[in-house]
């Protein structure tokens, strides 16, 4: 047209070809246009103007948007919600506000539902601006709209109210599909997944958007199976996949933790070319860490291309060490990505690195991250207040978590139950069911995880109040809508296991609404031990033994009843399918903390520099805790050998390597000497460690699953009940 000189471009010939280099991806040819019009003279045209302000919109580049809308001589409400749009886009929302109010100022333009809309985008939770939106939205006319609804939908989902949702969903006199999406991620955000799957059955013509919408939701609220079902159900009705779909679907995979259905998504999205993509690729990464495959993930971290974001995915790894008992690499790669710049230390990767103190009871580094985070101002995120009050706690340091929490601006749910955990952890159950009273009359709703830890403080209190926790249980589900789960039954029956109740311990087992999962029945059995009644830790045994493990510990524990019976043969048949499942035991350890070094010891361990100065200073307390009138107990050795090797191993155990360790380098006689075992402390150990507490006259100090020994004198803190 312009070669051929027949006909000049006009302001509808650069639009129309200006909406082309948009829609088909031709930017840099639309440069080329706006250089044009330039030079063309046809900057004083409004609609030209917008055109060239969408090109760059859409180029994310809001610099060249507002510079194109402050030389414009003439404005339209087009030209106000496209520059105010670009800048939300780019999350520049006191600029697009700034424009806005500009916008009213200077009158001749009023907002229109589109401007209120694109506002409403950009209001988080704390924000009054939405409200001033929805103000004025109702003043002018625009809150029938059906986007101003919408948004609005989407503003106070964000805020969390869910009645304003419902009622602005009820006030709509006509709907769309995009407005049944707002609600099905409203009541996602909620954690009202039936009332989201009821809005989705509602969608006439369900498209990508409202399954992705959907498949979120059950994400966020932990359902990964039903996330699974509905990626295959969107892949039979051929509902086109995006990379949000994916990253669903692959998130999901990490929920339901199953290491063959993660190997299939994985392999889905290699195939469909996805696996490059910035976002699935993390989500794989992730993925890998909660399913078994820590070496795919370290094989892939190790990969990692240049070009993506190293940080995130350094996140996922250590993430990935912390949950699969690994904290020692998660500390050891902190360390070294943190010195190579790999990490961006923010509220997450610190929560997480306080967390793995935590789990390593390694207070000095906790503390020098607590520092770094006071300096830094994240002393205000909530999730790692969090983290610090449980990492203080499993520390063994409760006044300093205490501390924590009294000094967090806001608190969550999450915050009362590490505070509830933390008592707990002490065996201080009084101060426990004292927070929980005053959660109660500020009417503050339980989660699951509240009331199975409130039930659990009832074995630190007195057995008066026992009945208090019966009608707790029988009342979860009328008092505060919460079915008793496994956990819950897991804690009651060692509440009654813990005062001796054996027989209505069974009962409850018996009389459970579903099948009993191991678990529950181990707390029953651990409870037989505890007060030694064979009888029903032979019924509960065969349960056990009749069920089909399903994970490490459920085979050991298997392997360990078998052995306990003198059934050696039926025990290394149990370890065996074990093997060939590709089940691997994480092995029973103890580890101190000694010139800021871990130091860790496996049973029989000899690969310690000290070895020798440990085993003989060990010999020595044998043989005084001996004289002191300690009596080994062999039946804690679960290996077919003679009495003399049973003693060998008895007295080689990792807690027993650790503690004299402790005590050989600690010189500070009055400090108490710190371990921490990663599984329950055995029966023989407990009984060592209060006749090494008379004998070297030291206080010792353990952490193990149950929580915290404190050896003093003789005696322990848990009263020989744990």
């Amino acid at each position: 047209m312009r070669s051929e000189g027949v006909i000049e471009p006009n302001e509808y010939t650069f639009v129309a070809v200006l909406t082309a280099c948009v829609r088909f991806c031709r930017f840099s040819l639309g440069v080329q246009i706006h250089g044009l019009i330039v030079k063309s003279g046809f900057l004083n045209s409004v609609f030209v103007c917008n055109s060239v302000m969408s090109l760059y919109a859409k180029l994310c580049s809001s610099d060249d948007v507002v510079k194109v809308f402050d030389e414009m001589p003439q404005r339209d409400v087009a030209s106000w919600n496209t520059v105010i749009s670009s800048l939300v886009k780019e999350g520049l929302f006191d600029k697009a506000f700034d424009l806005f109010y500009e916008m009213n100022r200077v009158g001749g333009v009023e907002a229109d539902s589109f401007t209120l809309s694109t506002l409403l985008s950009s209001c988080t939770s704390d924000s009054m601006r939405g409200r001033e939106l929805h103000g004025r939205a109702i003043r002018v006319g625009l809150r029938p709209e059906m986007s101003v609804s919408n948004a609005l939908i989407g503003f106070y989902a964000k805020c969390g109210d869910v009645k304003k949702v419902e009622n602005l969903y009820e006030m709509m006199s006509v709907r769309d599909g995009f407005t049944l999406t707002e609600m099905i991620t409203a009541y996602m955000t909620f954690g009202m997944v039936d009332s989201a799957v009821e809005m989705f059955e509602k969608i006439p013509e369900k498209n990508t958007i409202s399954y992705n919408a959907l498949m979120a939701g059950f994400c966020r609220n932990g359902y990964g199976s039903k996330a699974l079902r509905l990626f295959t159900e969107m892949l039979l009705r051929g509902v086109a996949l995006t990379d949000f779909s994916l990253t669903s679907a692959v998130d999901a995979c990490g929920l339901v933790s199953e290491k063959k259905v993660s190997e299939q998504i994985h392999g889905f999205c290699i195939k469909f070319g996805c696996a490059s993509n910035p976002c699935i690729q993390t989500a794989l990464l992730d993925m890998c860490t909660r399913c078994e495959r820590m070496t795919d993930a370290e094989e892939m971290f190790e990969q990692w291309p240049s070009s993506l974001d190293i940080s995130k995915a350094t996140t996922s790894i250590l993430g990935g060490y912390y949950r699969n008992g690994l904290p020692e690499k998660a500390l050891s790669l902190f360390h070294q990505t943190l010195w190579e710049e790999k990490l961006v230390l923010d509220e997450v990767s610190l929560s997480l690195i306080v967390a793995v103190c935590g789990t390593l009871g390694f207070r000095e580094m906790g503390d020098q991250i607590h520092g770094y985070a006071l300096k830094g101002g994240y002393s205000s995120d909530v999730g790692l207040g969090n983290s610090l009050i449980s990492m203080y706690s499993k520390c063994c340091h409760f006044n300093d978590a205490i501390r924590v929490f009294n000094t967090m601006r806001e608190h969550d749910l999450v915050s009362l139950n590490s505070l509830i955990s933390c008592y707990i952890l002490q065996r201080n159950g009084d101060e426990a069911l004292t927070l929980w009273m005053k959660m109660n009359k500020e009417g503050i709703k339980p989660d699951t995880v509240t009331l199975a830890l409130v039930i659990s403080a009832y074995r630190y209190t007195e057995s008066n109040k026992l009945s208090t926790c019966r009608d707790l249980f029988v009342s979860m589900e009328t008092t505060y809508g919460i079915l008793p789960t496994t956990e819950h039954y897991t804690a009651f029956v060692r509440v009654l296991g813990h005062w001796g109740l054996l027989e209505e311990a069974e009962e409850t087992v018996n009389s459970m609404p579903f099948q009993p999962e191991v678990s529950v029945l181990r707390a029953l059995l651990d409870s037989c031990r505890v007060h030694s009644n064979t009888s029903i830790a032979k019924r509960v045994a065969k349960l056990i033994l009749s069920t089909k493990p399903d994970n490490p510990s459920e085979y050991i524990l298997k392997s360990n009843i078998y052995s306990a019976s003198g059934l050696w043969h039926r025990s290394e048949m149990i370890r065996e399918e074990m093997r060939e499942r590709g089940y691997r035991k994480h092995p029973s350890r103890s580890w101190i903390i000694h010139g800021n070094m871990i130091h860790s010891f496996h049973a029989r361990d000899t690969s310690h520099p000290q070895e020798k100065d440990i085993y003989s200073g060990l010999e020595i307390l044998i043989m005084e805790c001996l004289k002191a009138g300690y009596e080994p107990d062999t039946e804690f050795v679960l290996q077919e050998v003679d009495e003399l090797m049973k003693k060998s191993f008895l007295f080689h155990h990792s807690a027993k390597l650790a503690v004299t360790y402790g005590i050989l380098t600690t010189k500070n006689r009055g400090k108490p000497v710190r371990v921490v075992k990663n599984v329950m402390l055995c029966g023989d150990c407990h009984e060592f460690f209060k006749h090494v507490s008379v004998v070297v006259k030291r206080e010792i100090v353990l952490r193990d699953s149950s929580g915290f020994h404190r050896f003093v004198n003789g005696k322990c803190s848990c009263k020989d009940l744990w």
